[in-house]
């Protein structure tokens, strides 16, 4: 009869950490329920928060939002040091000035060219019968500037022309390639395009290229480029007829 009466009591299962009870059940196994599902809920919540502990300690440690603003700071410091030190330095120390691989006694052994029409005044970077690049100082003392114009001084492009011609020559009078500086002829010129006004003052930086050399018949074909500011004022091919001592 006790064993009877004891599988007759109602069953208590958790759902959701509530006890249900079914059937008819004493005080005591209500209370014994109780205390169970008290129990298991207590257990659960350790057993959460414990999971929870442990995935917290699996996560990376981030940087305080404190740090990244620091090195912000520094890096703001840093730049706003380097200003200072350039602001330091005289203007008349920041640029340094063109290196001079031929200076104006060399370029004169070598081009024909004499006052007032020699106008290199500086090779800068020099490749024999390959590529050169040369400076002309522009200046108002310039020859040319009188007459164009007399209120606004800008250098013909004819003579920008002709100083790149002259580079040209610079590349290819040479011995090794052919070339003689007593026949040297500037023959003809294409696709010239002026971008941009010269005026007094300004550093025109020029750069030949050999693109194709003929010397059965002593033709060269050339590309250039001359610059002012870094930006290119006058760009076309040129064609130059190189001659012989004889």
């Amino acid at each position: 009869m006790e064993a009877l009466a004891a599988s007759s009591f109602a069953e208590c299962r958790l759902v959701s950490g509530v006890p249900a009870i079914s059937g008819s059940t004493s005080s005591s196994n209500v209370v014994s329920s109780l205390a169970f599902s008290r129990n298991a809920v207590v257990a659960g919540k350790a057993r959460g928060l414990f999971v929870t502990r442990s995935l917290a300690s699996r996560q990376p440690k981030r940087l305080p939002v404190s740090c990244c603003a620091a090195d912000g700071n520094a890096v703001a410091t840093e730049s706003a040091t380097a200003e200072s030190a350039a602001d330091e330095v005289p203007i008349e120390k920041r640029y340094p000035a063109f290196p001079s691989v031929l200076d104006i006694n060399a370029i004169r052994n070598i081009l024909p060219h004499r006052f007032p029409f020699l106008l290199v005044d500086r090779v800068i970077e020099y490749n024999p019968g390959v590529s050169a690049v040369a400076i002309k100082n522009v200046t108002i003392n310039d020859n040319f500037f009188p007459g164009h114009f007399p209120d606004r001084p800008i250098m013909p492009g004819v003579l920008m022309v002709e100083a790149m011609a002259q580079v040209g020559g610079i590349v290819m009078l040479q011995p090794d390639v052919g070339g003689s500086k007593e026949t040297f002829f500037f023959a003809g010129v294409d696709k010239v395009r002026f971008r941009k006004p010269v005026i007094a003052g300004d550093t025109l930086v020029m750069r030949m290229n050999l693109i194709k050399l003929q010397k059965r018949f002593g033709i060269a074909k050339m590309e250039g480029k001359a610059y002012v500011g870094g930006v290119v004022v006058c760009e076309g091919e040129f064609l130059m007829a190189l001659g012989s001592e004889e």
